[in-house]
């Protein structure tokens, strides 16, 4: 295990060395993690029930009543074996959690990140597999539910409460929570004057042409029965829909009183992988795709964006849709040299 440690920060430094090379920005650097202890007690636990954690690097200057909390991604384990393997990892154990690299919009570097240099950041960390949903009692625990709660009470005290701006953000399979709780996130914030959430390649989608494989159902039906997902879903969706239906953001979001974000390729990797073709990627990177294979692209990206909120109301809904074959944006490509230019902007 000593060894694996050691290679682990090996590779760490490597990866902030490529990323400072290739930008050159030297904006990124390590922050440790925070065990929140207490959480046991409330049965907030991970998978190999250690107490969950997360990475805190504090605000500054007038940034310093401002939050941004990313919920980092990881997919989702669908049955015991699943749960069993990642607790062996870190997406499912706080003791073989290192100090993560902070990049992208939490950058403390006021000419990459200009609207958010200076604010808390808070990375927290993904450990129970069932994207911060699970509420179920079993000798294998899965509370990630719970673990949602006891890390913002514990941000509560650590000046959270005196929050003026706040951004409840998820990044992969946990853009979902960022929108489930984001009403329930901005109601333990009484003072903030703006609460806003935002979906980071989170916006799966139930696709109904036949030409795609619907590949999320099956998942969420599996990750909702397994962890007992349905105690936390809205019961505005589920007294409509099945439980799983209820785990695709378009079912849900028409329920959400606050102003939440969607950014996201209508090409998305991780999507497009799981509805067109896991071996889809390497026919886009080498430029060959087959014409069946753009007509399905193409049929995604039009299931994509007529599954996304209608902007009835800007100030309530936004979106930002590109089309690059990637996934998630906030970590690393948040910067000026990564970043997709429109009008200059």
């Amino acid at each position: 295990m000593e060894r694996r440690s050691v290679q682990l920060i090996f590779l760490l430094i490597c990866f902030l060395v490529i990323i400072k090379t290739a930008s050159g920005i030297d904006h990124a650097y390590f922050v440790d993690k925070t065990i929140v202890q207490n959480a046991v007690s409330k049965g907030a636990v991970c998978l190999d029930g250690s107490p969950p954690a997360y990475h805190l690097y504090r605000g500054f200057g007038h940034g310093v009543r401002n939050w941004i909390i990313l919920l980092s991604g990881g997919a989702w384990c669908r049955n015991i074996t699943d749960c069993l393997n990642r607790s062996k990892t870190d997406l499912g154990s706080s003791k073989l959690m290192m100090p993560f690299i902070f990049l992208g919009i939490f950058s403390k570097s006021k000419s990459e990140n200009p609207d958010f240099y200076n604010w808390n950041k808070v990375f927290v960390r993904y450990c129970d597999g069932g994207a911060f949903t699970g509420d179920i009692e079993s000798v294998d625990p899965r509370r990630g539910a719970r673990i949602f709660d006891a890390i913002i009470e514990d941000l509560l005290a650590k000046g959270l409460n005196n929050a003026k701006n706040a951004i409840l953000s998820g990044g992969s399979a946990n853009g979902y929570p960022a929108m489930l709780y984001c009403d329930h996130f901005s109601n333990l914030l009484p003072k903030a004057h703006r609460v806003k959430c935002l979906v980071d390649a989170g916006y799966f989608i139930r696709v109904k042409n036949p030409l795609l494989t619907n590949a999320f159902e099956s998942i969420f039906r599996d990750v909702v029965t397994l962890h007992g997902s349905s105690k936390v879903l809205p019961k505005s969706c589920t007294s409509k829909m099945k439980p799983e239906l209820c785990f695709f953001p378009e079912n849900i979001q028409q329920d959400i009183k606050m102003p939440f974000f969607t950014m996201m390729s209508a090409f998305d990797s991780y999507q497009v992988d799981n509805i067109v073709g896991s071996d889809i990627g390497e026919y886009i990177r080498a430029r060959n795709c087959t014409e069946s294979q753009n007509n399905a692209l193409k049929e995604l990206r039009l299931e994509f964006l007529s599954a996304l909120p209608k902007a009835n109301d800007p100030k309530q809904r936004g979106a930002f849709i590109d089309s690059f074959n990637r996934h998630t944006q906030l970590e690393l490509w948040w910067n000026k040299v990564n970043a997709t230019p429109i009008n200059n902007q």
